[in-house]
């Protein structure tokens, strides 16, 4: 390898740093790392050897994330490129060294020798086939193995499979292991991704993307090894960092964020008005404008998560954070501006003509006492009626400004 314009030992073809005369590099192997003495030096030594195996040419670089135990000094001695990535984060520190990377593909690995750096032409062969990404799957389900020790058990049995679960229905990316931390790509599609997240969801974040991007996945096989690390303990935390993905997931997929907790209450409003309106009975139960008032709530409160649901697909898609949706496209084609404001129009005009009716009834009885049961039966649908349509109308603007092509 070149470092610094220097040939090292043991290395075969890696260029000098950002050199135009650099020799061409296949793979570049990117190791995040803050504080990693005790076991960089091992993983560098198992992808080398990987490496030169099976004729690759490489580098190795070292994202270093602010180390403080000689981490950088013992990567150089290795023959890795350092990189200083000085805003903390594995996901920076990761973008850091991709960022830094000269390979057609590129793998990363944590570098705890928690990985079998041997397994490294297995990705690159599917790399070669063609696919955008290729991630490691160190669980059952995937054909992968976890050794004894390896990983704890509440991360192998619920955290782990059941947010890949979510990853294969939400986002349509076909893996098993979504927290697997050893995985391959181009750097062609890295770059293109503009990934953001600076923790640890960085690595759940390249999957959504790349699911969304309808992006060639394929998943092989791996082997968890117990970490290395005895210094210190694992930077992953579980309840913050899977609470973080839960987070990220749910932002990435407004229609379930937002989309499907908004039409439930809609229908569930819609029931209770059934029921509450006519002053039905339901399990002995009567429901009269009480009922109403729960109703109207349910609907208030689901139009605007709707409607928030139609505000953030129409703001991702306008920021590169999500692929346009064609659904949506169709529907704001058919869905004009102006054909929102006359429905908002519409509702206020009915809910303004509902409570005018009450106030009629108010004034019918001389302004003296009202049967509320009744009245409420005026009220309520007038007081939702006009909200919703005052709601719909500032939406329609909102959105229209959101879906503003930048010029």
């Amino acid at each position: 390898m070149t470092v610094g314009g220097e040939r090292t030992h043991g290395e075969r073809s890696c260029a000098g740093p950002f050199g135009e005369s650099a020799p061409p590099v296949e793979l570049s192997v990117v190791l995040p790392c803050l504080n990693e003495a005790e076991t960089l030096a091992i993983c560098i030594q198992k992808v080398r050897r990987a490496c030169e195996a099976n004729d690759l040419t490489y580098e190795i670089i070292v994202a270093d994330n602010g180390s403080s135990d000689g981490s950088p000094g013992l990567g150089r001695a290795e023959g890795a490129r350092v990189v200083a990535v000085e805003e903390r984060g594995y996901g920076r520190a990761l973008m850091g060294g991709i960022g830094a990377a000269r390979g057609r593909y590129v793998v990363m690995g944590d570098a705890d020798d928690s990985y079998d750096f041997s397994e490294l032409p297995v990705f690159v062969e599917k790399l070669r086939q063609g696919y955008d990404l290729v991630q490691g799957c160190r669980l059952a389900r995937g054909g992968g193995e976890v050794l004894p020790g390896a990983m704890p058990a509440l991360h192998r049995w619920v955290g782990n499979p059941l947010f890949s679960m979510l990853a294969r229905r939400w986002f349509r990316v076909p893996v098993s292991d979504v927290y697997c931390g050893m995985r391959g790509f181009t750097r062609s599609h890295a770059r293109a991704l503009g990934q953001r997240c600076a923790g640890m969801e960085f690595a759940t974040e390249m999957l959504v993307k790349s699911g969304l991007a309808s992006a060639r996945i394929a998943e092989v096989p791996i082997t968890l090894h117990p970490d290395g690390r005895t210094a210190h303990a694992p930077h992953l935390r579980t309840v913050r960092d899977g609470w973080r993905t839960l987070r990220y997931f749910l932002l990435c997929s407004p229609r379930w964020l937002f989309l499907m907790p908004g039409l439930a209450l809609v229908c569930l409003g819609a029931l209770g008005y059934a029921l509450a309106l006519p002053g039905l009975q339901v399990f002995g139960l009567t429901l009269d404008a009480h009922s109403l008032l729960f109703a109207s709530l349910a609907i208030l409160c689901g139009h605007q998560s709707i409607l928030f649901a139609v505000m953030t697909k129409t703001f991702g898609a306008a920021e590169g954070l999500l692929p346009r949706d064609r659904r949506l496209d169709r529907i704001r084609r058919l869905v004009t501006l102006n054909h929102a404001l006359a429905a908002s129009a519409v509702g206020m005009v009915a809910g303004s003509a509902l409570l005018l009716l009450a106030v009629n009834q108010w004034r019918l009885r001389g302004f003296g006492e009202l049967d509320y049961a009744e009245t409420m039966r005026l009220v309520v649908p007038g007081v939702t009626l006009v909200a919703l349509g005052f709601q719909t109308m500032l939406a329609s603007f909102f959105i229209s400004f959101l879906g503003m092509r930048r010029t």
